[in-house]
């Protein structure tokens, strides 16, 4: 990784992935409240992106200031907001009928998103932690009935305490298996639809973009296909050895995001 100084020269915005990167459950990795202030002080911006759609971006930020980490110059990103940005941008006043919490749904109405129980051009199905039958029965009605479909994010579980609970990936098994179609577009990481969105929300271009994350498959996967400076983290799900053999090549690997200030 002989390039990575001069590349990192050119990052403007740290995008973050939250837990095993900066923290682990309500634990904070190491020093980290000053590694994230040293990297403000270098003139980065920090925005903390999170494939969970489960939750608004106050929620987090709420997490964060509990934490003591949040400052007000950050921003939170989620693959929820992602969704949001690649509606606005290629289905405008579209009909829509999602699949999720009170608190997203919420989010999407505040961001103009037409939101309806009833009959809908689009459906998308985000990780709702209220999932009903009745929920699933009209997601998977209106998909048989030629409404596009849309899914905030990829995961299979989202990590919980001492054990891992079934995510939006695992549900869209579910209905495959019922529908026998696939999402049109899957919003969250590692897919570049995430990546164009977090970009225009920024206006930044996307070497001017870090992507810094534990987990190879979408954390560095999203950073490597959208072309933003990559940075592994071996304080969370990865180890040298899953990276070793997972076939990407990344700008940097370091043992905690900690360590990075060395190179600001």
């Amino acid at each position: 990784m002989p390039d990575f100084r001069e590349k990192l020269s050119k990052v403007k915005c740290f995008l973050l992935d939250m837990d095993g990167t900066v923290y682990l459950g309500n634990k904070l990795i190491g020093d980290m409240k000053n590694t994230l202030s040293s990297i403000r002080n270098s003139g980065r911006r920090i925005v903390f992106l999170t494939n969970n759609s489960s939750k608004s971006a106050e929620t987090y930020r709420e997490k964060l200031r509990k934490l003591d980490i949040y400052d007000e110059a950050d921003d939170i990103f989620t693959s929820g907001m992602a969704t949001v940005e690649y509606l606005s941008e290629n289905h405008p006043n579209k009909s829509v009928y999602l699949v999720g919490t009170d608190a997203l749904k919420e989010e999407w109405k505040k961001a103009g998103v037409p939101l309806t129980e009833g009959k809908a051009d689009i459906a998308v199905l985000a990780f709702d932690t209220t999932l009903t039958y009745e929920k699933l029965c009209k997601l998977t009605d209106l998909i048989q009935g030629g409404a596009e479909f849309i899914a905030t994010h990829p995961d299979l579980v989202c990590p919980a305490e001492g054990f891992s609970i079934p995510d939006v990936g695992s549900m869209l098994e579910m209905v495959y298996l019922a529908t026998g179609r696939r999402p049109s577009v899957i919003c969250g990481k590692p897919y570049e639809a995430m990546g164009k969105a977090v970009a225009r929300f920024l206006g930044l271009k996307k070497e001017e973009l870090l992507m810094a994350g534990d987990r190879l498959h979408t954390d560095i996967a999203f950073g490597v296909k959208n072309g933003f400076f990559s940075l592994l983290v071996y304080s969370g799900e990865a180890t040298r050895e899953d990276y070793e053999k997972c076939g990407m090549t990344v700008d940097l690997a370091l043992n905690s995001l900690n360590d990075i200030v060395e190179y600001l």
